[in-house]
């Protein structure tokens, strides 16, 4: 069984100051996909890097308490890809990938468009040039799973209140149309879909911090474990843990039979 765990952790300091570390301990994980490190090397403990013998792989941003992400593997990396070749991506730390035999584990974290209009035309420009790597990605007979932010609710079921975003970023029909071409043109396979085709409420991986959101339930599904049929077929469970709050996001954990 391979246990992957995908976290936006929205300050690997904070979350650590919230008992993350000690719950991860619980859990046995092959991998653990983190987001939003916002830190730098400098600030990274020993604990940080290599939390109960696991390997930590990160790819920082430059900016300064920003943006961030990184890999736990129980197993060392046979390779370790940093970034997407592409400048004012991996500036801002989006993408990292760990190599293991056949197998690639990717920590994604997608941007945002919700501050202004032109981090939106960022957003749309990253997707635009993601898409030619997903696909070539599927096309290279490795098994991978990408994790992560990807900061788009796919469909209606994935967010409480749909009805009222559709002219928001995350649930812009532009952006929802990109992702059904991912799963639908290209063939990845939306893990937590493929085990719970009809969850709703139960879902919700983020939660404002405005209102009552968390309160309410008042939630989006925007945290994923996309990935290649062969992998994708062989998950067995999924879960979202909710139990304990790190972060704005919970921990999404599925279990393959690999």
């Amino acid at each position: 069984m391979l246990r992957i765990i995908s976290a936006n952790l929205n300050g690997i300091r904070s979350a650590t100051s919230k008992g993350f570390y000690e719950w991860l301990e619980t859990q046995n994980p092959d991998f653990v996909c983190m987001q939003e490190l916002k830190a730098q090397a400098g600030d990274m403990t020993t604990g940080m890097l290599k939390p109960n013998g696991l390997h930590g792989y990160f790819h920082y941003a430059e900016k300064k308490g920003y943006s961030g992400v990184g890999i736990y593997s129980k197993r060392p990396a046979d390779q370790v890809i940093e970034g997407l070749g592409q400048l004012d991506i991996d500036s801002e730390g989006r993408y990292l990938e760990v190599q293991i035999g056949n197998l690639s584990v990717i920590s994604l974290y997608l941007p945002s468009g919700s501050s202004s209009e032109e981090r939106q035309s960022v957003k749309f420009s990253v997707m635009e040039r993601f898409y030619p790597h997903l696909a070539a990605l599927i096309a290279s007979g490795r098994e991978v799973v990408i994790c992560g932010d990807w900061n788009i609710a796919h469909k209606e079921a994935d967010l409480k209140n749909w009805r009222g975003n559709q002219k928001n970023s995350g649930f812009l029909p532009a952006e929802r149309a990109w992702m059904s071409l991912v799963f639908d043109e290209l063939g990845w396979v939306d893990t937590y879909r493929y085990l719970h085709p009809d969850t709703t409420d139960a879902c919700y991986t983020w939660w404002s911090n405005r209102g009552q959101a968390w309160a309410k339930n008042v939630g989006w599904r925007i945290d994923y474990q996309v990935a290649t049929p062969g992998i994708a077929l062989k998950a067995r469970a999924t879960s979202i843990f909710k139990e304990q709050r790190f972060s704005d996001h919970a921990p999404l954990i599925v279990d393959y039979d690999f």
